[in-house]
């Protein structure tokens, strides 16, 4: 079985050049059949006029050795029929049986009437007639085997030499043409063992260039992949342990009981019983934003008032609200009717108010700003609370991010609220984008389509 590209190439090469050329040559032979034998008939024609004229001029002592030279020179074999049936042979000794005069053949040239016996690709001999001192003769040619076993060896020569020079050319290509593919074979294997620092140094502008392109942003794309990967799994470490910490330290501490008093004992469970539901925080958001990564959380559209689930997640954190003393205000114009899943909306709201109320100081301020155009509402949530660093904000909502004056700025204090956010919009087909400077507050705008794009 042949393995290698390198002599499949060659192979192939070779297969693709004798098909040509044996097509090209039987295809020509049919294309000019006829023409091929009207040039020979012709040409046969003016030698036989010629041995006429000679034989005619020739004494009678002189002729026969005469007329041998002549068919040696035009590499004609002749005979001479007369109407006796005395026949005079000049090189040509009947020996395949296309080449039998028949009695007919010469009956039909000693009439004056000339023949020519053909097969399929060429002509076999011809007659031709003549008169000498008032008698009539018949002069038969045949073709010479010379030019014709000339040209098969000239073809075939030809043949042979189109081969071995095109096979070493191809084998030589067939190098140039392999190489790239072996280079990108150990690129591949290297990829696959985990080194992603590997780049294909190829500068070429063919198909192989553009492949070698490809192949250097995958190996790029797959090492972002990798190093976040390895920043999520270092990050929810962290996230986990620091929780688990503290249960297991104040666990251990509570089996102490003679040394942990009942006053104590109580403000140990509660940091137990906070710390687990930070966990399971934890697990349920790593769980949404898996689901929404691979598009296997449930998605219904309903059409609803948008204002209206907006004043409801209000409500619902009136109570924080009316704790730090902060005034919460919406504008918005009334009814407007918007094609989304309700509960996934229902979580941008619950996220983005949250941490407005929880990073805006005591007495502090936030407004929710709804407008619209032919196709988007523009939604903005303004507060006038700590304000997010320039160099922070393409971070917030990256998972896991926080930002030194801000350790737990998603509402669930993960880091993975804001990623969730950014997540249920984009599978609305919106945007969001953040504005915010330090100690003047933040505004959060999201963009979504007033209808669910189909498709």
């Amino acid at each position: 079985m042949i393995r290698t590209l390198y002599v499949r190439v060659v192979l192939t090469f070779l297969a693709v050049i004798i098909v040509a050329l044996v097509s090209a040559f039987l295809i020509s032979i049919m294309i000019f059949e006829k023409e091929l034998k009207d040039i020979q008939i012709k040409e046969m024609t003016t030698a036989a006029e010629d041995m006429i004229r000679v034989y005619q001029q020739t004494p009678d002592q002189d002729r026969k050795s005469f007329i041998m030279n002549i068919v040696k020179l035009l590499s004609y074999p002749a005979r001479i029929y007369k109407t006796d049936g005395e026949v005079d042979v000049y090189g040509w000794e009947i020996d395949k049986k296309g080449e039998q005069i028949l009695p007919e053949h010469v009956r039909q040239v000693l009439s004056g009437e000339p023949y020519w016996s053909e097969n399929s690709s060429e002509v076999m001999f011809g007659g031709l007639p003549f008169q000498y001192k008032g008698e009539s003769y018949a002069l038969f040619l045949k073709p010479s085997g010379k030019n014709e076993h000339t040209i098969t060896r000239l073809f075939f020569t030809i043949l042979a030499l189109v081969l071995g020079i095109g096979s070493l050319g191809i084998l030589i290509a067939a190098r140039y043409l392999v190489k790239p593919l072996k280079m990108m074979t150990k690129a591949t294997k290297r990829l696959g063992k985990g080194d992603f620092d590997v780049v294909l140094q190829m500068k070429r502008k063919d198909e192989f260039g553009t492949l070698a392109q490809s192949f250097n942003e995958m190996a790029s794309e797959l090492k972002q992949l990798e190093q976040m990967r390895q920043d999520f799994v270092s990050n929810v470490s962290h996230e986990i342990q620091s929780p688990l910490t503290s249960i297991s330290g104040f666990a251990k501490a509570l089996k102490l009981s003679h040394l942990v008093s009942d006053e104590k004992r109580n403000y140990y469970l509660d940091i137990i019983l906070k710390e687990s539901e930070r966990l399971s925080r934890l697990s349920d958001n790593l769980l949404k934003l898996a689901s929404l990564d691979i598009q296997q959380h449930p998605f219904e559209l309903q059409t609803f008032n948008l204002d209206e689930q907006i004043r409801q997640t209000m409500v619902v954190c009136e109570p924080l609200c009316i704790t730090k003393d902060i005034h919460i205000d919406l504008w918005s114009p009334p009814a407007l009717k918007i094609q989304a899943d309700t509960d996934l909306l229902s979580q941008v709201w619950m996220n983005l108010i949250g941490n407005s109320i929880k990073f805006t100081p005591d007495g502090g301020q936030i407004l929710i700003d709804i407008s619209f155009n032919s196709s988007d509402y523009i939604i903005s949530i303004t507060d006038s609370g700590i304000g997010i660093a320039e160099e922070d904000q393409k971070h917030v909502f990256d998972r896991f991010y926080k930002t030194d004056r801000s350790r737990d700025r998603s509402i669930n204090g993960s880091g993975l609220g804001l990623a969730i956010v950014k997540k249920i919009i984009a599978l609305h087909h919106g945007s969001i984008e953040v504005k915010s400077a330090l100690g003047e507050g933040t505004t959060f705008i999201v963009r979504l389509p007033k209808v669910f794009p189909a498709g």
